[in-house]
């Protein structure tokens, strides 16, 4: 309250004063700030304003609003006079803010530069601008980007314009762009504003930046507003709305062209240098400026230097030492601008480059395996912020180098990651696949990758390989003989170990064999053993095939006396197991295993109409095979073959193994598709229209749709309404009673009643009804007597109004909607006297998330006659 009464005391005074023309001065203008410590920041305003001749007013100081109901007089602490009748003026001072939030700090200062095209009537509104801070334990630190171009420019009539914010964000984050609409009194867009007009368009890049007015139709001076917005982790955490001026002039001359390539990457500790040529087809002088972060990184060494060759050709060198202290995730921008001498504007060219500076790789010193593990050493990442190691594992070699741009392991080489190791001294891993043992039968490569503290990737590693000791038994068949729940087979072979110390295990050797039903051996019991270790062969027998797919593995220990031990860990592997899903018409089988090597092929049988044989109805190199075209309600059976191998050499090749037969029967179990739907509210005709599609090959599957509605975030969305498909409409206007406010989505039933997938639901808010006027005339004439808010209203729940005179006093106050004030103090029915009375409103309206309070404050003009009853208070 304490901000919106010293802002209506300030107009009232002013408008009592009748400012002239004299005392508008804002041409353009922004708030930024850099965290001091948890709580407390340190605020910079910025603004451009109008000098020279007529132009007289200034501000030595400005008042911010903190958003936390609090504000604060920035004193002015540099002012710099600039060619073109400009002034730049820069406030600071800090604030500490009471905890965790979100909260919008504005400025507002009456009023805007006469002549602005765009804003009617700019001379008499209020320039506005404002910044949101967002603290949060989870964000850790945050500065806002640090802008290093003016928003101020010039451009010219029928020439493209471009310009660039040079937007740099100390803390790495991400930073994207929007157009917004220039602000007047209380932060509200200003009514009338448009953008300026061009003869194709007027765009802002939302990645880089670039503003691209294409191009200026007319002399004048326009402004327009840009968002700047702050990501860290996919998440907004800050934003600017920087308000900017561009002149425009008559001018028959070219803009000068750059030359650049638009993205650069160069590895830590290396000196970058890039030839930035520039050329004007008017053969004007140009000259060359370059802006970015390079230039504000503390103890950052570059440089730009330019030479102008004459006959509109010169030449920009710009020199960037890098370190490991700039690896990050986020480039870095260098804004290269040229500009011509022409007169009457100088015209420009900007050209936003992207430096990546990326950590250098590490180096692998070496590898050693075991049966069943592997373990690599490397030399610690020579970049002293390396926070960890990611190390990538493949189960084949692949010739890949790095290219100057690319950072960690692409997926399409087909590593995977295995492990992470935290701490740059930290130089080794252990692989056994997470205690599971790695499978015999591959070569393993390995590739490591370095993090930095925002998780920026370092170039990879070389690539180095190696198998394992060939020194336990490998499982190559697990395949189903019979099917049968009581006298099922299951045929079990493996490869004899040929890799172990007989030195240190002279044998005996002998064999353990364990089997667990499910795929996985949660539960192996041992069934045999066989003291030949030439025998790898074993059929289990009298088990259930049908049921359930079967697990096995097979140990091999050295069985001397006093010397008994296992000879390594060895792996588990299934028999392949179908699963049948029934669909429409179809059957969708899924051959799932768990085994060691590698199945490259899968071919799928179906039993004959004789049922006496199996004949073959398509192959894949996956384990998924869709059966269409069958008829509902019939019974059809199935088995698979797979064809596999190990990667290394010396195992049996191709490995051939069987599932069991599995049976299903098609039927409608599959819903429709879910159905493309969108929801637009209809304020001024109080309800809200859902609108939906369906894809052509989806429709005739579709019953009838649902409507599902929620009145708000809270609750759950029930069905509202259904439309049959018959009726071939796809849309419904819902009227709710008592909001418009609420979330739906749509779904598709077919005649089964499958149900579509429930896709997310899209929320539409309350529109805002509530208004109220400037002015009444509480003379008794039976117009316009009471002061009401402007009718018809709709969806609010109660407000908090008062109504106060010049000095602050409350002349009425009322929590009804209605208000109907008649003029009169409250405390002693008398008149009030003719004037201009401030307004505080709280809205209470159904919102999504309940009711909410919407902000109303303003101005009452109030002309009661003057033959009005009861004599008119006296203001104190």
């Amino acid at each position: 309250m304490n901000r919106l009464f010293t802002y209506f005391l300030l107009l009232t005074g002013m408008l009592a004063l009748s400012i002239s023309a004299t005392a508008t001065h804002n041409r353009a203008g922004e708030i930024t700030y850099e965290q001091i410590s948890e709580l407390t920041y340190k605020v910079t305003i910025i603004t451009y304003t109008a000098t020279g001749p007529g132009w007289t007013a200034d501000r030595p100081e400005l008042e911010i609003f903190w958003g936390d109901n609090t504000s604060s007089i920035l004193p002015r602490n540099e002012k710099v006079d600039l060619p073109g009748y400009y002034r730049r003026n820069r406030y600071q001072g800090t604030h500490t803010f009471p905890g965790p939030g979100i909260y919008e700090l504005v400025v507002e200062d009456p009023n805007r530069n006469q002549g602005v095209d765009n804003i009617p009537n700019s001379v008499n509104v209020v320039f506005s601008i404002s910044t949101i801070l967002r603290i949060s334990p989870e964000d850790g630190t945050n500065n806002t980007p640090i802008l290093t171009q003016p928003p101020i420019d010039k451009a010219a009539v029928g020439q493209i314009f471009i310009h660039n914010p040079g937007a740099y964000d100390p803390d790495g984050d991400s930073i994207s762009y929007k157009l917004d609409i220039c602000r007047g009194e209380n932060g509200e867009p200003i009514e009338g504003y448009s953008l300026p007009p061009a003869s194709n368009s007027i765009t802002l890049n939302a990645l880089n930046g670039d503003l691209v007015w294409d191009s200026p139709t007319q002399v004048g001076v326009y402004n327009i507003a840009i968002r700047i917005e702050e990501w860290r982790n996919g998440h907004k955490i800050g934003q600017i709305i920087r308000d900017m001026q561009i002149e425009v002039y008559e001018s028959d001359d070219n803009p000068p062209v750059i030359t650049a390539e638009r993205k650069h990457c160069v590895e830590a500790d290396s000196l970058l240098q890039l030839i930035i040529p520039a050329t004007d087809s008017d053969g004007d002088a140009i000259t060359m400026s370059a802006y970015g972060a390079p230039f504000l990184i503390p103890d950052s060494y570059a440089t730009f230097e330019y030479e102008d060759f004459g006959n509109g050709s010169a030449e920009g060198t710009f020199v960037w030492q890098t370190t490991c202290d700039y690896v990050r995730r986020q480039p870095y921008v260098v804004n290269f601008k040229a500009q011509d001498n022409a007169s009457p504007v100088n015209l420009v060219d900007i050209e936003n480059v992207l430096i990546y500076v990326i950590g250098p790789k590490t180096e692998i010193t070496d590898i050693q395996s075991t049966t069943n593990s592997i373990s690599l050493t490397w030399e610690p990442n020579r970049c002293q912020n390396v926070v960890s190691y990611d190390i990538y594992r493949n189960t084949e070699s692949v010739d890949w180098t790095p290219g100057i741009c690319d950072t960690g392991i692409p997926d399409s080489l087909g590593y995977q990651l295995v492990g992470n190791v935290e701490g740059r001294n930290s130089t080794s891993f252990l692989d056994n696949n997470n205690e599971a043992g790695l499978p015999q039968g591959y070569n393993y490569c390995y590739r490591i990758v370095a993090r930095f503290p925002d998780g920026a990737e370092s170039y990879a590693s070389e690539e180095i390989c190696t198998e394992l000791i060939r020194g336990i038994p490998t499982i190559t068949n697990v395949s189903v003989e019979n099917t049968d729940e009581n006298s099922g087979e299951i045929y079990l072979a493996w490869s004899k170990p040929i890799e172990f110390d007989t030195v240190e295990f002279p044998g005996p050797y002998h064999y353990l064999i364990y089997h667990s039903t499910g795929q996985w051996g949660e539960n192996l019991q041992l069934i045999d053993s066989t003291t030949n270790i030439n025998d790898t062969i074993f059929y289990h027998n009298n088990i259930n095939t049908r049921d359930s797919s079967h697990s096995y593995l097979v140990e091999m220990w050295n069985n001397e006396p006093g010397n008994r031990i296992l000879l390594g860990t060895p792996h588990v592997a299934s028999s392949i197991f179908l699963e049948i899903l029934s669909g429409d018409n179809e059957l969708s089988i899924d051959a799932t295993k768990n085994v060691p090597w590698q199945n490259h092929e899968y071919t799928f049988f179906r039993q004959a109409e004789d049922e006496m044989s199996f004949d073959s109805i398509g192959t894949s190199s996956d384990q998924y095979f869709l059966d269409s075209l069958l008829i509902n309600g019939k019974n059809y059976c199935y088995k698979v073959r797979s064809t596999g191998s190990y990667v290394s050499d010396g195992f049996v090749d191709p490995i051939i193994n069987w599932s069991q037969i599995n049976c299903g029967t098609p039927s409608d179990t599959i819903p429709p598709c879910p159905p493309n739907f969108n929801v637009v509210s209809l304020c001024d005709s109080l309800y809200n229209e859902i609108s939906w599609t369906m894809p052509d090959s989806c429709r005739d599957d579709v019953y009838q749709y649902y409507i599902h509605f929620a009145p708000d975030l809270s609750s759950d969305l029930r069905i509202l309404d259904s439309i049959p498909a018959a009726f071939n409409q796809f849309s419904y206007k819902h009227y709710p009673e008592r909001s418009i406010a609420g979330c739906y989505y749509v779904t598709a039933v077919d005649s089964f009643y499958n149900e579509s997938p429930k896709p997310a639901k899209l929320c539409v808010d309350n529109c805002s009804y509530y208004e109220l006027p400037n002015i009444f005339t509480p003379n008794n004439d039976g117009i316009n007597d009471f002061y009401h808010p402007k009718m018809p209203y709709y969806f609010v729940s109660h407000i908090e109004m008062q109504i106060f005179n010049r000095w602050g006093q409350v002349m009425f106050e009322t929590t009804d909607p209605d208000i109907m004030w008649d003029g009169r103090y409250q405390k002693n029915d008398r008149m009030v006297s003719p004037g201009v009375y401030y307004y505080i409103c709280e809205v209470y309206e159904y919102r999504l998330t309940g009711i909410e309070p919407r902000h109303l404050h303003g101005f009452i003009h109030v002309y009661p006659d003057k033959k009005s009853s009861g004599r008119p208070i006296q203001d104190e």
